[in-house]
């Protein structure tokens, strides 16, 4: 399985950007796709989830509102929309995926991680 994330890049507060990952090796289409991130000094955090049919999504309390999940099965692709960029966004962002399919339509413990895409926020 590989996840090839982009789309990060500098932005300045009150910004959008739109993340994308592309993923292969699986049957992308049965697989619960999420974001996390790390901040510089931080640990990971997740950010949003979203289920193999593309129903379910959820998202971190502070992200609400401002980004929106969403996903290409036709394209292998999840994406990240975030909006109203806030200087506490800077992070790596990572997407993932569960270790197999129709695991849960929630992303709790990612089997497979991407490279990451630096976001900076600027003021």
């Amino acid at each position: 399985v590989q996840l090839q994330a982009s789309g990060g890049g500098l932005v300045q507060t009150g910004g959008s950007l739109e993340l994308a990952c592309a993923a292969s090796g699986l049957i992308f289409s049965s697989y619960t796709m999420g974001w996390f991130r790390q901040a510089p000094g931080k640990e990971r955090e997740f950010v949003a989830d979203i289920g193999w049919a593309g129903i379910a999504t959820s998202y971190a309390d502070s992200m609400k509102g401002r980004f929106t999940i969403s996903r290409d099965n036709a394209k292998n692709t999840v994406y990240l929309q975030m909006n109203s960029l806030k200087q506490e966004d800077t992070a790596i962002y990572y997407c993932a995926t569960d270790s197999g399919p129709y695991q849960s339509n929630r992303l709790t413990a990612p089997g497979y991680w991407g490279q990451g895409t630096l976001v900076t926020v600027s003021s």
